[in-house]
This record gives structure tokens, C-alpha cells and sequence, in this order.
């Protein structure tokens, strides 16, 4: 007879958001180079970070007042956001209006409608992420939230989601004993780099902390907005959450090489991240160089590549991987 064990089973799907794997990569990481551990955000239940965040604004805007029994909620999103949220309403019960565009992954749209979001999707200037189009998103959204009394996340103003993140630098810390000597992310809102970053710097304040932003609109660096094909991250001006000084190191990774190092990711060491994971890991693989082989690099895994299925397979039937 097996004997019986005491198992806590979760009560919904969102109990099983966090606590994600540290893999190290083995064959990218050129000989002389730091470790380089990437964070599995991949494992969250809508295959990216943005669980994490999602669920920590709206479990402080109940706790707040700020949204109801019988409320609804309302969100621009270039996609991660909006599939997190949408996952949490859905089990919450609270409807969810999504505001996006064009220029982002149909797949993800098709996966926030199948959780039952109701979209606006805003056209985009060639299939490009730019200044205009985000700051129409936000307009939008606002738009609704004041029509219909909806809470709206407003994730580039919202601080509530940083504690979310400040736990995941408190995983790394742990997973990698405490044995970490650079931090690398992509600015979207700059709450995870902020969060996990602040974290880290507590606890190790000789950490490197370096951003990530795209080549082609490296406003961070000081360099003029423009448009970029990297889902998530590059806003087009300094985003509020984004705190000056954090940073020692301000990388930037244009969209080819975005694409191209997602690829190698998973043609190398089987992990098949979206365009935002490819910026990071080239970004790490820079950092790592630097530091030598006794440091310890750690970025992230910031969403699953199957997201990005349609995007991928236009990028390897023009033949250009």
C-alpha cells in the first residue's frame, strides 16, 4: 500500500503563478564567459512574467476598494498583460476589455478572446511598435475606464505590481544561493527591472544591474524613439515605473539580433523564447564576456515563443535564418 502523504493541492490556477525553474545555458555561453542562468518565466500559466504582475494589481485594487464585486476591468496591452489579465478575470469573474494592435502577435489576441476578453485592436504604422501607437493604447483605455467606470491596471503607472517582482528577485536569490553578480532584463513598464533589481541590489549591492531596451529606440541611452519589432519592451519615451539610477548598464539589441539570438536559444540549448528573451539573452551573453567565468549572470525567460509562432515563420520563410 502507498503510503499517504499530506499534498495541498492548489485552490485555482493562479496558485500556480511564480516559483519558476533557473536554467543555465550550457552550449551559448562562449569558454571564459560568466554563467549565464535564465529565469523560466515560460512555466507561469499564460507563459510569461506578466502572470506575476497581473495578478498582484488586481488583487491590490480589491484590497483597495478600487475594484468591486460585479466590477469590470479594462487594459492596453501589446499582449502579455492582456492574456495574464485575461486568465485572472476569467477566474475572478470580473468582464475585461482589452485595448491592442495589429502590430503585435495574433496569437496572442486569439488566446485573450478564448479566456473571454472583449478587444479593441488599434491599427499600427507598418506593423511597427512606436511612441504613437502606445500612447494611443493608453488613450483608449482611458477612454473606456471613464466610460464604464471599469478599474483600469494601467500598467506603466501602476507601482502595485513591483512587489510581485521584488518576490521573484527573492527566488533568484535563493535559487542561486545567493551567488549572483549581474541582473539583466528589458524595459517594458520597468517594473520587473525595477522590482527584481531593487531586490537583488539589497541583498548584493555590488550587483551589475543592466537594462535592455531596442536598438532602434534607445530613448534610455538618449537616443530619439523609433519603430521596433520587439514585443513588450521599448515604449518610445521614459516610461513613470522606470527609476533613474538602477542601472549601471544601459544595453541596447536591435530586432534582427533580438530574433536571431531567440532562435540560436532554441536551435542550442532547446528553449524557445519570443523576441523580448532573444534581447536579453544577447544582452547577457554581452555582460557575461565582460564579467568572466567566475560570475554569475542571471536574466529571463520573459514569455514562451510559441506566442510568436506566425512571427517566427514569416522571419524563416523570407530565408533570413
Amino acid at each position: 500500500m502507498i503510503p499517504r502523504e499530506a499534498v495541498t493541492l492548489p485552490r485555482t490556477i493562479l496558485d500556480c503563478i511564480g516559483n519558476t525553474t533557473l536554467m543555465p545555458l550550457r552550449r551559448m555561453v562562449p569558454k571564459g564567459s560568466a554563467r549565464v542562468l535564465l529565469k523560466l518565466e515560460s512555466e507561469n500559466p499564460t507563459g510569461s512574467m506578466k502572470d506575476r504582475m497581473a495578478l498582484a494589481m488586481i488583487e491590490a485594487a480589491e484590497a483597495g476598494g478600487r475594484l468591486q464585486p460585479g466590477g469590470s476591468v479594462v487594459e492596453y496591452t501589446t499582449g502579455n498583460t492582456g492574456m495574464a489579465l485575461s486568465l485572472i478575470c476569467a477566474v475572478k469573474g470580473y468582464p475585461l476589455d482589452i485595448v491592442t494592435s495589429d502590430a503585435y502577435s495574433k496569437s496572442k489576441a486569439d488566446h485573450m478572446r478564448i479566456l473571454g476578453a472583449r478587444l479593441r485592436v488599434l491599427p499600427s504604422e507598418q506593423g511597427r511598435m512606436t511612441e504613437q501607437l502606445t500612447k494611443s493604447m493608453v488613450a483608449a483605455a482611458a477612454g473606456i475606464a471613464n466610460e464604464t467606470g471599469a478599474f483600469w491596471a494601467n500598467q506603466l503607472s501602476n507601482a502595485d505590481q513591483i512587489p510581485a517582482y521584488h518576490r521573484m528577485g527573492e527566488e533568484i536569490l535563493r535559487q542561486t544561493n545567493g551567488e549572483v553578480d549581474a541582473f539583466v532584463q528589458a524595459v517594458g513598464t520597468a517594473a520587473c527591472f525595477r522590482g527584481v533589481g531593487e531586490f537583488l541590489k539589497a541583498n548584493r549591492p555590488d550587483i551589475l544591474l543592466a537594462a535592455v531596451e531596442p536598438a532602434e529606440s534607445a530613448v534610455l541611452s538618449g537616443g530619439r524613439p523609433g519603430g521596433h519589432r520587439i514585443d513588450g519592451i521599448g515604449a518610445g519615451y521614459i516610461v513613470p515605473l522606470w527609476k533613474e539610477g538602477l542601472a549601471a548598464r544601459i544595453e541596447t539589441v536591435s530586432s534582427d539580433d533580438a530574433f536571431r539570438t531567440a532562435l540560436r536559444l532554441a536551435r542550442e540549448e532547446g528553449i524557445f523564447g519570443g523576441s523580448t528573451t532573444g534581447a536579453n539573452v544577447a544582452a547577457a551573453l554581452r555582460i557575461a564576456s565582460d564579467l568572466g567565468s567566475n560570475a554569475t549572470v542571471v536574466s529571463v525567460m520573459c514569455d514562451t515563443g510559441l506566442k510568436y509562432l506566425d512571427t517566427f515563420g514569416a522571419i524563416l520563410s523570407r530565408g533570413r535564418q
